[in-house]
């Protein structure tokens, strides 16, 4: 069913906001977009042209908020501007301002309208804590329980307390490891790369192409289903482990064996892990019928992407291999299991659930 107003996407420049609003104009969908106002952004609002509405605001100012309610009136909002790992440990007070204080003021905000939208919450699997493999050999679902071990875990579990105990038409979408299929070196986060090598090799992680996480959010917009929550991930091919993935895409890229593996987790210790695991998808799949890449054809889409310039990249592998290893996290680090909590506190600050409070 077709939404019969304007959807308002918020982060709406982000990896997985501008896929989503490009689906969502390619369906005829009216879209109001709103995100910060930086260069980045406006430089993505000028690729859409006239074909999307764009309203600048900062969330983590009320006013804006309660602005873009009067001049927007949405009749569905896609809620996915978050501050996330790792940049949320070094910023915990801004990172709650965003996750968990301005999801609450949209919710106050949709439940004044005179005609409420449906909100469309993006969670994360961040919510269920760090995941030993060799304790837990189940797969997750919307039943097992919450347990956040890190502060961007701890923020998603309070902003869906908020959206569940509202008085809207909600759905909550948990999503697994999201993979873009257009890599930049302009847009690489040596950040992000460091901090994905700090974690444990070995890890269980479900991952998913951007463009089937956008068609998931499309499809929430408008499904029969209500106030209900979802796993969104691939499909079983997508369950993998942490360490398949950058040597994966790098791969597809041409950077051959460029990536160091990164060490395993210790099976003894369950603090040791990262918050990923893999996930029963099925009725998240039944119901909003998002899946359509395989992980083998999303790296032959990012392959395909790459075109000709894969010789070069493959050129200077070899170089970019000895640039990795030194920018590993655990270069000249004594032990022998990865250590994920401890290189993000020391680089970032301390990652527990309670520094958002703070």
């Amino acid at each position: 069913m077709q939404p019969t107003g304007p959807v308002l996407v918020t982060g709406a420049f982000g990896l997985v906001g501008g896929t989503v609003v490009r689906q969502l104009v390619d369906l005829g969908v009216e879209v109001v977009a709103t995100d910060l106002d930086i260069s980045a952004n406006r430089e993505a609002a000028t690729a859409l042209g006239n074909q999307v509405e764009v309203r600048w605001a900062d969330l983590t100012q009320p006013d804006q908020i309660d602005r873009l309610f009067h001049d927007v009136s949405p009749c569905a909002i896609v809620h996915l501007a978050a501050v996330i790992p790792p940049h949320c440990y070094a910023r915990p007070k801004l990172a709650r301002a965003v996750n968990v204080d301005a999801t609450a003021h949209l919710v106050r905000c949709a439940e004044a309208q005179l005609s409420r939208p449906r909100f469309v919450l993006a969670s994360s699997i961040a919510v269920y804590g760090a995941r030993n493999p060799h304790h837990t050999d189940g797969l997750l679902t919307t039943a097992t329980p919450l347990r956040p071990s890190d502060v961007y875990g701890a923020h998603k579990a309070e902003a869906e307390a908020i959206v569940r105990s509202s008085g809207l038409d909600w759905l909550i979408l948990r999503l697994g490891g999201v993979l873009p299929v257009e890599p930049s070196l302009r847009a690489v986060d040596l950040d992000t790369v460091f901090f994905e090598a700090s974690l444990p090799a070995d890890g269980r992680v479900q991952v998913i192409d951007v463009r089937d996480v956008a068609r998931a959010f499309c499809s929430a917009i408008s499904v029969g289903a209500s106030r209900e929550i979802f796993l969104i991930a691939g499909d079983d091919s997508t369950r993998i482990r942490q360490g398949d993935i950058a040597g994966a895409i790098t791969g597809a890229v041409g950077l051959v064996d460029a990536t160091p593996r990164g060490r395993p987790g210790n099976p003894s210790s369950d603090h040791g892990w990262f918050t990923t695991d893999w996930m029963d998808t099925s009725h998240s799949q039944k119901v909003l019928d998002f899946q359509r890449n395989s992980f083998p054809d999303t790296l032959a889409y990012i392959r395909s992407g790459v075109g000709g310039k894969r010789w070069l990249m493959r050129a200077v592998s070899p170089l970019a291999r000895v640039i990795l290893r030194r920018k590993s996290p655990y270069f000249r680090r004594t032990g022998t299991y990865a250590e994920p909590w401890d290189v993000i506190r020391s680089k970032w600050g301390a990652p527990d659930p309670d520094t958002g409070a703070r």
